[in-house]
């Protein structure tokens, strides 16, 4: 079954709250093996409306609609609906009693805006919204389903959920659609695709790759339809054979963060980290903390922004500040020793680069960053050169810096 979402408000089309509304739509529906193929986003306009759903009629066979059922005079999609399908609105009296109780549990009088919304179309089956006013209304037509349901999150969801999806489940039955993330750092993503082509062209025809970028990080999501049983056993096969293409890369699945798989790696070996930052001023031990229960791995940080710092407390020497700079090799590999013995932990991770916009040189351009991890017995340093913007590249050298970690660590 294939599904569009119309999503109804002029909120939305001015940028005056974001369309979460889709997102969870779209994730039950998928879950329950129906694709959405299309989502569109319309005013409060009557022409719109009747447009968006002539047109998404043509191409699926579940229409769902989201917003425009308050009792106010903007809320104009019930009258709407019932002009599409030739209907009218009609008094009904289950709907009045649920409204009234719920109004009544609440302390409320019933007014006359709260009565209209008794009325539905004649031909709609009301699906109750325990959490609201507006009840959901379904149609069918022509072997197509049609759902409108209030744009107030938390009834669209409990609509969805509670009343739409085990409705369309006793009625159909559906084949599963199984999405796998593999998520990876390391590799930008026009390289990673040159990298894997020949395992991408070789994938069964059920199973579709998308590349899903982000700072720092590519997510290679799998995605296919059909046999549950088949399909996790096809996708578990061609991500084992993508580990042995790019094994440093890899660091976790279906959206786990590199912290997590930093720290999940150090308590099974009993080990613990600490981090020496300059340029990410806190953001890795910020990732790092940020999970519960990261004390038996993490002991601390310096934010080592200044030379002073970088010299009086983590031991830098002022030679290699002058001579090679602050962002530099030596000094990195200096604040790991320092950070090393300072925190007395088993590995740890030092930063230095310009975050920009300003500070970058015709030598060390905006972005230029260096990255030591190292343990007593052995460091590595990685120079990255990750761009003008300063936010990204703070992400960038985060994620990078924990990535390192890791493999070292294995």
């Amino acid at each position: 079954m294939k599904a569009e979402i119309i999503t109804i408000g002029d909120e939305i089309l001015i940028g005056q709250i974001v369309d979460s509304n889709s997102a969870y739509i779209g994730q039950e529906l998928n879950k329950t093996g129906i694709s959405v193929t299309q989502i569109t986003t319309v005013s409060d306009d009557k022409h719109k409306i009747l447009k968006a759903i002539s047109e998404a009629e043509k191409r699926a066979n579940l229409i769902i609609l989201t917003g425009g059922l308050g009792p106010t005079k903007d809320d104009i999609t019930k009258k709407t609906i019932a002009e599409y399908f030739n209907d009218e609105l009609i008094f009904n009296k289950d709907v009045y009693n649920h409204v009234k109780n719920l109004l009544s549990g609440r302390g409320i009088t019933m007014n006359e805006l709260n009565s209209k919304q008794a009325y539905v179309p004649s031909t709609c089956k009301v699906l109750f919204n325990d959490l609201g006013t507006a009840p959901g209304m379904l149609f069918e037509k022509n072997n197509k389903i049609y759902f409108s349901t209030p744009g107030v999150p938390f009834e669209m969801k409990f609509l969805i959920k509670e009343r739409l999806i085990p409705y369309l489940k006793e009625k159909f039955t559906f084949d599963s659609i199984i999405h796998k993330v593999v998520m990876t750092q390391g590799i930008p993503e026009s390289h990673l695709a040159t990298i894997i082509e020949d395992w991408e062209n070789n994938l069964p025809k059920d199973i579709k790759l998308a590349y899903l970028p982000q700072p720092g990080l590519v997510r290679l999501r799998l995605s296919a339809q059909g046999d549950k049983e088949k399909l996790i056993k096809q996708i578990d096969n061609e991500i084992d054979k993508l580990n042995k293409i790019i094994p440093e890369a890899i660091f976790g699945y279906d959206e786990e963060k590199i912290e997590f798989s930093v720290f999940n790696l150090l308590k099974k070996e009993g080990k613990t980290m600490s981090t020496a930052e300059s340029c990410t001023g806190g953001n890795i031990s910020a990732l790092i903390t940020s999970i519960s229960g990261s004390s038996e791995i993490f002991k601390g940080t310096v934010v080592s922004y200044s030379n002073e710092i970088k010299e009086n407390v983590l031991g830098v020497k002022i030679k290699s500040l002058e001579k090679y700079g602050a962002v530099s090799q030596q000094v990195v590999e200096e604040m790991i020793t320092g950070i090393l013995k300072l925190m007395k932990t088993d590995y740890a991770i030092a930063v230095s680069g310009i975050a920009g916009p300003t500070g970058g040189t015709k030598d060390k351009p905006v972005g230029t960053t260096w990255i030591a991890v190292g343990s007593k017995d052995k460091i590595i340093s990685e120079k990255h050169l990750f761009g003008e913007e300063r936010n990204r590249n703070i992400r960038r050298a985060s994620v990078t810096a924990l990535n390192i970690l890791r493999n070292f660590i294995k």
